[in-house]
């Protein structure tokens, strides 16, 4: 028999509106009616009866698919923002909000990358089941979970239908930090700021007098030295500025010599960023090839959640230019990279930045002794663990 052209054609723009059938079903309908046709055209009984018996394992599939379904589904879990190793504990919750008792049937839950399957029994009336879950979180990142689907469909894997009832929730796995509690930034003196090159003429630093200029402030006026000199003199300052500090993390897969490197640098550097915030210092974190928000600890931690190691993120060459250009005001520039960096390319660093500020290069390899190397304004520092950060930093602060 001549298979029309245009039949698979048809058979897939059918096949659109009808998504619950699998492939397993669409060979039985097919198989199904050739085989029916053929019978019945040749008078083959017995491929006519094959034919009639597959058509009516499709009706039958078809009778245990359809049907409304009227649940009431409610997904929470514990916390929608843990650390590294800690359970995200869940419930989900089915209710039947209908006039009538529902069949047994099958809640399909994806976390993921899986998807998790829990028997769901008849329920008559209002009746409600619960299932508890937890997701374990070996990793960073975030995990979504969701939507939780109910399916039905016949034993022989025909047809299925699929329902989404709720909507994704999505958990976020922080990574490990540890508390610096001002080792690291009490260099920064936050009340009075930093002394920089800049004089000014009003500011908190006292750094000399000179003659009075029409248009300066009387304010600043030395009216003992005028008295004794017999000439207006005046106050000059030392400009100061708030402590702003610029932390920048290198995500080029050639930076890190593997997913353990990157995780150490990824804490090291949301560690610094999240005590910054704590002493309520401003902060510039960059990282992949976006500033991250930094309104809190929270927000910061969620988007830090998300990196990954990229081509097209920033290396390690790139930190300096990238927070002389995206935060030229930072006082304090914090670059993060792995081991694959040499020293001579980090030293060179510093030409990047403005005169004055104060730079710390941490090179993160796990298991590595913590040195620190002192160079002017600019410190080279190795970090071997996480609970080494509080001492290296203590030692590159006092130079």
């Amino acid at each position: 028999m001549k298979i029309p052209r245009r039949l698979p054609r048809l058979l897939r723009l059918l096949a659109r509106p009808l998504r619950p059938v699998s492939g397993l079903g669409w060979a039985v309908f097919v198989v199904g009616v050739v085989m029916t046709a053929v019978g019945w055209r040749l008078g083959w009984v017995e491929a006519a009866v094959v034919g009639v018996g597959l058509l009516g394992a499709v009706a039958v599939a078809l009778v245990l698919t359809v049907g409304r379904s009227t649940y009431a589904v409610d997904l929470g879990v514990s916390d929608r923002r843990v650390r590294v190793g800690q359970r995200v504990a869940g419930r989900l919750l089915v209710r039947n909000a209908g006039s009538r008792r529902l069949l047994p049937a099958r809640l399909e839950l994806p976390v993921g990358r899986t998807r998790a399957a829990f028997p769901l029994p008849s329920l008559s009336r209002g009746a409600e089941h619960e299932e508890l879950f937890a997701v374990p979180t070996a990793r960073r990142g975030v995990i979504t979970i969701g939507p939780v689907l109910s399916v039905r469909g016949d034993p022989w894997g025909l047809l299925r239908r699929r329902v989404a009832w709720t909507d994704v929730v999505e958990v976020f796995v922080h990574p490990e930090t540890t508390r610096l509690a001002g080792t690291a930034l009490g260099v920064l003196r936050d009340l009075e700021g930093q002394s920089t090159k800049v004089v000014s003429d009003a500011d908190m630093a006292f750094h000399a007098l000179r003659d009075y200029v029409p248009g300066d402030d009387r304010r600043h006026i030395h009216w003992k030295t005028t008295a004794r000199t017999g000439m207006l003199m005046v106050r000059q300052f030392d400009d100061t500025r708030r402590t702003h500090m610029a932390v920048a993390l290198a995500t080029g897969p050639k930076d890190h010599a593997g997913d353990e490197e990157f995780e150490l640098a990824v804490s090291v550097a949301a560690s610094i960023g999240v005590q910054a915030l704590r002493d309520e210092s401003d902060l510039t974190f960059l990282a992949g090839t976006r500033r991250l928000h930094s309104e809190n600890a929270s927000r910061l931690l969620d988007q830090v959640a998300t990196l990954e190691r990229s081509p097209v993120g920033h290396t390690a060459a790139e930190l300096a230019a990238w927070v002389s250009a995206g935060a030229p005001e930072a006082s304090v520039a914090v670059l993060v990279t792995g081991s694959a960096a040499s020293d001579g390319l980090l030293r060179a660093q510093v030409r990047h930045l403005r005169p004055g500020v104060r730079t710390v290069v941490l090179t993160c390899e796990p298991g590595a002794t913590s040195t620190v190397r002192s160079h002017g304004t600019l410190s080279l520092a190795t970090v071997g663990s996480l609970p080494a950060l509080a001492g290296v930093l203590r030692r590159a602060v006092a130079g």
